[in-house]
Protein backbone atom coordinates (compact mmCIF):
# COMPACT_ATOMS: atom_id res chain seq x y z
CA UNK A 1 0.00 0.00 0.00
CA UNK A 2 1.35 3.43 -1.00
CA UNK A 3 0.92 5.95 1.86
CA UNK A 4 -1.03 9.14 1.21
CA UNK A 5 1.34 10.91 3.62
CA UNK A 6 4.97 9.92 4.25
CA UNK A 7 7.01 11.84 6.84
CA UNK A 8 10.69 10.93 7.19
CA UNK A 9 13.04 12.27 9.89
CA UNK A 10 11.34 15.67 9.82
CA UNK A 11 12.80 18.47 11.91
CA UNK A 12 11.31 21.96 12.24
CA UNK A 13 13.19 24.68 14.09
CA UNK A 14 12.26 28.25 14.87
CA UNK A 15 15.57 29.85 15.73
CA UNK A 16 16.85 27.98 18.78
CA UNK A 17 13.49 26.33 19.45
CA UNK A 18 12.76 22.93 17.93
CA UNK A 19 9.06 22.29 17.33
CA UNK A 20 9.44 18.87 15.64
CA UNK A 21 12.39 16.51 16.19
CA UNK A 22 13.12 13.67 13.76
CA UNK A 23 9.52 12.53 13.38
CA UNK A 24 8.71 9.59 11.07
CA UNK A 25 5.35 8.08 10.19
CA UNK A 26 3.13 7.23 7.24
CA UNK A 27 -0.63 7.61 6.83
CA UNK A 28 -2.68 5.38 4.57
CA UNK A 29 -5.95 5.77 2.68
CA UNK A 30 -8.98 5.02 4.85
CA UNK A 31 -7.13 5.45 8.15
CA UNK A 32 -8.54 7.55 10.98
CA UNK A 33 -5.54 8.54 13.07
CA UNK A 34 -5.52 10.52 16.32
CA UNK A 35 -2.56 12.87 16.81
CA UNK A 36 -2.36 13.73 20.50
CA UNK A 37 -0.01 15.62 22.79
CA UNK A 38 0.18 18.63 25.10
CA UNK A 39 0.10 22.19 23.80
CA UNK A 40 3.39 22.81 22.03
CA UNK A 41 4.05 19.11 21.33
CA UNK A 42 4.31 19.75 17.58
CA UNK A 43 0.86 18.60 16.39
CA UNK A 44 -0.21 21.78 14.60
CA UNK A 45 3.30 22.25 13.18
CA UNK A 46 3.10 18.78 11.61
CA UNK A 47 -0.24 19.59 10.00
CA UNK A 48 1.08 22.87 8.60
CA UNK A 49 4.11 21.04 7.20
CA UNK A 50 1.77 18.61 5.44
CA UNK A 51 -0.19 21.53 4.00
CA UNK A 52 2.95 23.25 2.74
CA UNK A 53 2.31 26.27 4.97
CA UNK A 54 5.67 25.59 6.63
CA UNK A 55 8.90 24.13 5.26
CA UNK A 56 10.85 21.54 7.25
CA UNK A 57 14.30 22.48 8.49
CA UNK A 58 15.41 18.93 7.66
CA UNK A 59 13.88 15.66 6.55
CA UNK A 60 11.27 15.01 3.88
CA UNK A 61 7.49 15.04 3.50
CA UNK A 62 5.40 13.55 0.74
CA UNK A 63 1.67 14.22 0.44
CA UNK A 64 -0.10 12.32 -2.34
CA UNK A 65 3.28 11.80 -3.94
CA UNK A 66 4.27 15.48 -3.90
CA UNK A 67 6.52 17.67 -1.79
CA UNK A 68 4.31 20.24 0.00
CA UNK A 69 7.26 22.65 0.31
CA UNK A 70 7.69 22.79 -3.47
CA UNK A 71 6.54 25.87 -5.30
CA UNK A 72 3.79 23.97 -7.15
CA UNK A 73 1.76 21.76 -4.82
CA UNK A 74 -1.22 20.58 -6.87
CA UNK A 75 -2.15 17.97 -4.26
CA UNK A 76 -3.34 20.76 -1.96
CA UNK A 77 -6.72 20.87 -3.71
CA UNK A 78 -7.27 17.29 -2.51
CA UNK A 79 -6.70 18.28 1.14
CA UNK A 80 -9.23 19.52 3.67
CA UNK A 81 -8.06 21.46 6.72
CA UNK A 82 -9.87 22.70 9.80
CA UNK A 83 -7.58 24.84 12.00
CA UNK A 84 -8.00 25.07 15.74
CA UNK A 85 -9.15 28.69 15.54
CA UNK A 86 -11.32 29.29 12.48
CA UNK A 87 -11.62 32.80 11.08
CA UNK A 88 -13.98 34.03 8.37
CA UNK A 89 -15.08 37.36 6.93
CA UNK A 90 -17.82 38.34 9.36
CA UNK A 91 -19.65 40.44 6.75
CA UNK A 92 -20.34 37.41 4.53
CA UNK A 93 -23.13 34.90 5.02
CA UNK A 94 -22.38 31.20 5.42
CA UNK A 95 -23.63 30.59 1.87
CA UNK A 96 -21.32 33.29 0.49
CA UNK A 97 -18.39 31.96 2.51
CA UNK A 98 -18.92 28.39 1.35
CA UNK A 99 -19.34 29.50 -2.27
CA UNK A 100 -16.10 31.49 -2.07
CA UNK A 101 -14.10 28.47 -0.88
CA UNK A 102 -15.73 26.20 -3.45
CA UNK A 103 -14.66 28.51 -6.29
CA UNK A 104 -11.20 28.84 -4.75
CA UNK A 105 -10.88 25.06 -4.79
CA UNK A 106 -12.43 24.64 -8.24
CA UNK A 107 -15.38 22.64 -6.94
CA UNK A 108 -19.12 22.93 -7.79
CA UNK A 109 -20.77 25.57 -5.59
CA UNK A 110 -24.05 23.66 -5.33
CA UNK A 111 -22.36 20.62 -3.79
CA UNK A 112 -20.42 22.82 -1.36
CA UNK A 113 -23.64 24.48 -0.21
CA UNK A 114 -25.18 21.08 0.52
CA UNK A 115 -22.51 20.62 3.18
CA UNK A 116 -24.10 23.41 5.24
CA UNK A 117 -27.05 21.08 5.85
CA UNK A 118 -24.67 18.23 6.70
CA UNK A 119 -23.10 20.26 9.52
CA UNK A 120 -26.42 21.64 10.76
CA UNK A 121 -26.19 25.18 9.38
CA UNK A 122 -28.86 24.95 6.69
CA UNK A 123 -31.36 27.08 8.58
CA UNK A 124 -28.73 29.75 9.34
CA UNK A 125 -27.04 29.76 5.92
CA UNK A 126 -28.34 33.23 5.02
CA UNK A 127 -27.11 34.83 8.23
CA UNK A 128 -23.88 36.79 8.39
CA UNK A 129 -21.00 34.91 9.99
CA UNK A 130 -20.54 37.83 12.41
CA UNK A 131 -23.77 36.75 14.14
CA UNK A 132 -22.58 33.16 14.62
CA UNK A 133 -21.60 31.59 17.93
CA UNK A 134 -18.21 29.88 18.29
CA UNK A 135 -19.82 26.48 17.75
CA UNK A 136 -21.54 27.68 14.57
CA UNK A 137 -18.28 29.06 13.20
CA UNK A 138 -16.65 25.72 13.98
CA UNK A 139 -19.36 23.94 11.98
CA UNK A 140 -18.81 26.33 9.08
CA UNK A 141 -15.10 25.52 9.26
CA UNK A 142 -15.89 21.83 9.00
CA UNK A 143 -18.16 22.44 5.98
CA UNK A 144 -15.31 24.34 4.32
CA UNK A 145 -12.86 21.52 5.07
CA UNK A 146 -15.18 18.95 3.47
CA UNK A 147 -15.46 20.72 0.12
CA UNK A 148 -14.50 18.44 -2.77
CA UNK A 149 -14.51 15.19 -0.76
CA UNK A 150 -10.82 15.54 0.21
CA UNK A 151 -8.48 12.58 -0.02
CA UNK A 152 -6.74 13.80 3.14
CA UNK A 153 -8.57 15.56 5.98
CA UNK A 154 -6.53 17.37 8.65
CA UNK A 155 -8.61 18.38 11.68
CA UNK A 156 -7.11 20.42 14.52
CA UNK A 157 -9.38 20.40 17.63
CA UNK A 158 -12.44 19.94 15.39
CA UNK A 159 -15.14 19.45 18.03
CA UNK A 160 -14.36 22.56 20.09
CA UNK A 161 -17.63 24.37 20.79
CA UNK A 162 -19.87 21.61 19.43
CA UNK A 163 -22.71 20.23 21.55
CA UNK A 164 -22.92 16.43 22.02
CA UNK A 165 -25.45 15.91 19.21
CA UNK A 166 -23.41 17.85 16.65
CA UNK A 167 -20.24 16.16 17.88
CA UNK A 168 -21.80 12.81 17.04
CA UNK A 169 -22.91 14.14 13.63
CA UNK A 170 -19.37 15.35 12.99
CA UNK A 171 -17.87 11.94 13.72
CA UNK A 172 -20.53 10.20 11.61
CA UNK A 173 -19.50 12.35 8.64
CA UNK A 174 -15.77 11.83 9.20
CA UNK A 175 -16.08 8.08 9.73
CA UNK A 176 -18.08 7.79 6.52
CA UNK A 177 -15.33 9.62 4.62
CA UNK A 178 -12.69 7.33 6.12
CA UNK A 179 -14.73 4.28 5.11
CA UNK A 180 -14.73 5.63 1.55
CA UNK A 181 -10.92 5.98 1.53
CA UNK A 182 -10.16 9.42 2.95
CA UNK A 183 -7.12 9.68 5.24
CA UNK A 184 -8.26 11.46 8.42
CA UNK A 185 -5.80 12.95 10.91
CA UNK A 186 -7.46 14.28 14.07
CA UNK A 187 -5.76 16.34 16.74
CA UNK A 188 -7.75 16.80 19.94
CA UNK A 189 -7.49 16.93 23.72
CA UNK A 190 -10.84 15.09 23.99
CA UNK A 191 -9.15 11.70 24.33
CA UNK A 192 -12.31 9.80 25.25
CA UNK A 193 -13.85 10.77 21.90
CA UNK A 194 -10.76 9.66 20.00
CA UNK A 195 -10.42 6.35 21.84
CA UNK A 196 -13.82 5.25 20.60
CA UNK A 197 -13.21 6.19 16.98
CA UNK A 198 -9.54 6.32 15.96
CA UNK A 199 -8.01 3.13 14.62
CA UNK A 200 -4.52 4.39 15.42
CA UNK A 201 -2.96 6.89 17.83
CA UNK A 202 0.27 8.90 17.46
CA UNK A 203 1.50 10.48 20.70
CA UNK A 204 3.77 13.53 20.57
CA UNK A 205 5.84 15.00 23.40
CA UNK A 206 8.03 18.10 23.04
CA UNK A 207 8.37 17.59 19.30
CA UNK A 208 9.19 13.86 19.49
CA UNK A 209 6.96 10.96 18.51
CA UNK A 210 6.82 8.76 21.63
CA UNK A 211 4.21 6.17 20.59
CA UNK A 212 2.37 5.05 17.47
CA UNK A 213 -0.15 2.24 17.08
CA UNK A 214 -3.64 0.95 17.71
CA UNK A 215 -5.13 1.19 21.21
CA UNK A 216 -4.48 -2.53 21.71
CA UNK A 217 -0.85 -2.14 20.64
CA UNK A 218 -0.37 0.84 23.00
CA UNK A 219 -1.88 -1.16 25.87
CA UNK A 220 0.57 -3.98 25.22
CA UNK A 221 3.49 -1.55 25.14
CA UNK A 222 2.42 0.41 28.24
CA UNK A 223 1.84 -2.73 30.39
CA UNK A 224 -0.58 -0.87 32.64
CA UNK A 225 -2.85 -3.01 34.84
CA UNK A 226 -6.39 -3.86 33.82
CA UNK A 227 -9.04 -3.16 36.46
CA UNK A 228 -11.28 -6.13 37.19
CA UNK A 229 -14.38 -5.24 39.24
CA UNK A 230 -16.23 -8.09 40.91
CA UNK A 231 -19.61 -7.72 42.60
CA UNK A 232 -19.56 -10.35 45.34
CA UNK A 233 -22.46 -11.03 47.71
CA UNK A 234 -22.05 -12.21 51.29
CA UNK A 235 -18.94 -10.18 52.16
CA UNK A 236 -18.73 -8.47 55.54
CA UNK A 237 -17.85 -4.73 55.54
CA UNK A 238 -14.18 -4.38 54.59
CA UNK A 239 -13.80 -8.10 53.88
CA UNK A 240 -12.00 -9.31 50.75
CA UNK A 241 -12.63 -12.67 49.03
CA UNK A 242 -10.42 -15.37 50.58
CA UNK A 243 -9.55 -16.80 47.16
CA UNK A 244 -7.80 -13.71 45.82
CA UNK A 245 -4.21 -14.55 44.75
CA UNK A 246 -1.44 -12.75 46.61
CA UNK A 247 -0.14 -11.19 43.38
CA UNK A 248 -3.39 -9.25 42.81
CA UNK A 249 -3.50 -5.79 44.46
CA UNK A 250 -7.14 -5.12 45.31
CA UNK A 251 -9.45 -2.78 47.19
CA UNK A 252 -13.07 -2.57 48.24
CA UNK A 253 -15.27 -0.05 46.50
CA UNK A 254 -18.83 0.88 47.41
CA UNK A 255 -21.17 -1.92 48.43
CA UNK A 256 -19.99 -5.40 47.49
CA UNK A 257 -17.62 -4.39 44.71
CA UNK A 258 -14.00 -5.55 44.81
CA UNK A 259 -11.55 -3.91 42.37
CA UNK A 260 -8.39 -5.76 41.37
CA UNK A 261 -5.38 -4.42 39.47
CA UNK A 262 -4.38 -7.22 37.10
CA UNK A 263 -1.33 -7.33 34.87
CA UNK A 264 -2.27 -8.12 31.25
CA UNK A 265 -1.06 -11.74 31.54
CA UNK A 266 -2.97 -12.27 34.84
CA UNK A 267 -6.50 -11.43 33.69
CA UNK A 268 -7.60 -14.93 32.69
CA UNK A 269 -6.12 -16.54 35.81
CA UNK A 270 -7.90 -14.08 38.07
CA UNK A 271 -11.22 -14.68 36.35
CA UNK A 272 -10.70 -18.43 36.76
CA UNK A 273 -10.14 -17.92 40.50
CA UNK A 274 -13.27 -15.80 40.72
CA UNK A 275 -15.53 -18.31 38.98
CA UNK A 276 -14.03 -21.49 40.46
CA UNK A 277 -14.09 -20.52 44.12
CA UNK A 278 -17.80 -21.10 44.67
CA UNK A 279 -18.21 -17.44 45.61
CA UNK A 280 -21.55 -15.72 45.08
CA UNK A 281 -20.33 -13.70 42.12
CA UNK A 282 -23.05 -11.38 40.84
CA UNK A 283 -21.25 -9.36 38.15
CA UNK A 284 -17.86 -8.81 36.52
CA UNK A 285 -16.46 -5.76 34.72
CA UNK A 286 -13.09 -5.81 32.93
CA UNK A 287 -11.80 -2.28 32.36
CA UNK A 288 -8.60 -1.96 30.30
CA UNK A 289 -6.45 1.20 30.50
CA UNK A 290 -8.11 4.05 28.62
CA UNK A 291 -6.41 6.51 26.30
CA UNK A 292 -6.00 9.14 29.03
CA UNK A 293 -4.06 6.63 31.14
CA UNK A 294 -1.99 5.41 28.19
CA UNK A 295 -1.15 8.97 27.18
CA UNK A 296 0.01 9.81 30.71
CA UNK A 297 2.09 6.62 30.88
CA UNK A 298 3.92 7.24 27.60
CA UNK A 299 4.66 10.83 28.62
CA UNK A 300 6.07 9.60 31.95
CA UNK A 301 8.27 7.14 30.08
CA UNK A 302 9.43 9.86 27.69
CA UNK A 303 10.34 12.18 30.57
CA UNK A 304 12.49 9.43 32.15
CA UNK A 305 14.51 8.96 28.96
CA UNK A 306 17.94 10.67 28.90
Amino acid sequence: MIPTVHITEVIKRYGRNTAVSGVCFALNAGEMVALIGHNGAGKTTLMKLMLGLLRPTDGSIEVLGENPAAGQFSARRHLGYLPENVSFDTALTARETQAFYARLKGEPVAKALELLDVVGLGAAAARRVGTYSKGMRQRLGLAQALIGRPRILLLDEPTTGLDPELRQTFYDVVQRLAAEGTTVLLSSHALTELEERAGRVIIMNRGFKVADGSIDKLRNLAQLPTKIRLKVSGLAPGELPHWLPSFAPCRRLNGHVVEIDAAPEQKIELLRHATAAGTALEDVDVIPPNLDELYAQFLRQAERMP
